[in-house]
């Protein structure tokens, strides 16, 4: 017998089966289905394929605004005013910590950029995940294996200092990078819950803390 996971998998293979034939059906016609009948269907079909497994819950596939507007300008140009819009909404959801200390631990942030783990069906709702950093940027020198999506980090603080402002700006952007760069390829990892207050603070540290190997 089929069990649900498998009945769903096979309810999405026959939704983009449709998907594909209604687009030659219009490719046929005079008329064929609009972009947002297309959309339409495509949406359908990708929440039929998923399934909710553990804390990977199928509301992951709803997207919020700012999603929906990325989604909507992807491989374009994003205009001033909606990057504008995007990134002012965006501030003003940052949750700065109560304390006002915003600088942690750097071996603790070194350990937290090397990890890649985390919100996965089989991860334990509660259990910290990582930031998988090295898969996007050059960080500390010791580490030979890093992505390039992103700028080099190396010297990070040793270029830019301490004061107040740039350990807000270093705190804000790692908190929700779509604050500073609308539709950004980076995660909002707190808005997002994707990595804790303390985590984030830690990964400030990684960059800022003189001690770090990042400013050695």
């Amino acid at each position: 017998m089929m069990n649900k996971k498998n009945a769903s998998i096979a309810a999405g293979v026959a939704g983009l089966a449709a998907l594909v034939l209604a687009g030659c059906a219009g490719m046929g016609a005079m008329n064929g289905p609009s972009d947002a009948d297309a959309a339409k269907l495509a949406q359908q079909t990708m929440k039929a394929s998923f399934v909710t497994s553990g804390i990977a819950s199928i509301d992951r596939l709803t997207q919020d605004e700012l999603q929906q507007l990325c989604t909507e300008y992807a491989g374009k140009e994003v205009p001033k005013e909606i990057g504008e819009k995007i990134e002012k909404a965006q501030q003003a959801a940052i949750v700065m910590p109560a304390s006002g200390n915003l600088i942690g631990n750097w071996q603790e942030g070194e350990k937290i950029a090397q990890n890649g783990r985390g919100m996965t069906f089989t991860d334990k709702a509660g259990d910290p995940g990582g930031g998988n950093c090295y898969a996007c940027h050059q960080i500390a020198p010791q580490e030979i294996s890093y992505g390039n999506i992103g700028p080099s980090l190396y010297n990070y603080g040793k270029l830019r200092g301490q004061s107040p402002e740039v350990v807000a700006y270093t705190y804000k952007k790692i908190y929700n990078s779509q604050a500073f760069a609308a539709c950004s390829n980076m995660p909002r990892f707190g808005h997002q819950k994707i990595l804790s207050e303390t985590q984030i603070k830690d990964l400030v540290g990684l960059l800022l803390d003189p001690q770090s190997p990042v400013n050695k």
